[in-house]
């Protein structure tokens, strides 16, 4: 079972900026105005949340949400992400996501096997939850798709950047 104690300091903020990565790629695949967004963050949010009730939930990601239970590694998390996006255009912040998800993704595999596909479901859980939290399309939250065609293919990249079936 793999641990914080598993990865380099590097190694582990990769690990925590893929929660946001994995919620962000979705949002910047199709933007749905600030409630929109301030939606499918809070959906990552309760993600989170869910996880640490659930008893299925493996060590990696009890030790992530716990990470995220204090300022220090939601600092660590937001740095390295502001690090990896920082001067991409907004319309570059999906591709970005996806390709450290991919990294994230053999990390993964090469340091905690038993753990990985656990993980990456979970991170692929969290793109699902962000994608369904907003309607797209409408005006002002009424009328529109819950999940749109964008939202649906970036689902599907990122299925195929962790290595999970589509």
């Amino acid at each position: 079972m793999a641990t914080k104690t598993s990865f380099s300091r590097e190694e582990w903020n990769r690990i925590l900026e893929s929660v946001m990565l994995s919620g962000m790629a979705v949002t910047a695949a199709d933007p749905s105005g600030l409630f929109g967004v301030l939606k499918e963050s809070m959906a990552t949010g309760r993600t989170l949340l869910a996880a640490k009730a659930d008893p299925s939930s493996n060590e990696l990601i009890k030790a992530v949400v716990s990470d995220f239970e204090s300022g220090e590694g939601r600092q660590a998390a937001r740095t390295q992400v502001q690090s990896r996006l920082k001067g991409v255009a907004v319309g570059e912040m999906k591709n970005q996501s996806i390709a450290a998800l991919r990294e994230l993704s053999q990390l993964l595999d090469s340091k905690a096997p038993s753990d990985a596909a656990g993980f990456k479901t979970w991170l692929h859980h969290i793109a699902e939850n962000a994608a369904e939290a907003a309607a797209e399309g409408g005006f002002m939250g009424f009328g529109g798709t819950q999940v749109s065609e964008a939202e649906k293919a970036t689902l599907a990249e990122l299925s195929k950047a962790l290595g999970l079936p589509a």
